[in-house]
């Protein structure tokens, strides 16, 4: 069972991802393959080629990228981490769009939330795991 979640009065089919301290929230509609994230195009949003694939690998894995608009917000965290929470919204929201495409995306990787987080830091210690210098005199 797959929540599928549409707004409302558009039609759209929502996502939500999540990564780090980066949350994205995306929007899929019917279109001729156009991603807009934060009022942006892709490239000049996500400026590192690494964090383009991110997002446009989603939309080959299922050959829906000359078929569907895409737009996103996303805030909080770095620019990878926000990539890899858009990743993770579109594909959920690909599978509100069309349930069919569920298992390709699950095998995949896209549907996984990656739950590496900051480690926080430990009383008595500088960091998360860094302790003070010794020092012998």
């Amino acid at each position: 069972m797959v929540a599928v979640k549409k707004d409302k009065i558009s039609g759209d089919a929502l996502g939500t991802g999540r990564r780090k301290s980066s949350v994205a929230r995306v929007r899929v509609r019917p279109g001729n393959g156009k991603i807009t994230v934060n009022n942006k195009p892709l490239a000049e949003y996500f400026v590192n080629e690494q964090d383009q694939n991110s997002v446009t690998n989603t939309l080959a894995a299922v050959e829906h990228s000359q078929t569907v608009d895409v737009l996103v917000r996303v805030g909080g965290g770095g620019m990878t981490g926000q990539s890899g929470a858009v990743r993770m919204g579109l594909a959920r929201a690909l599978v509100s769009y069309d349930e069919s495409l569920h298992d390709k995306l699950r095998e995949g990787g896209f549907l996984t939330r990656d739950s590496r987080m900051k480690e926080r830091k430990k009383p008595g210690l500088r960091g998360a795991r860094r302790g003070v210098q010794f020092s012998k005199r």
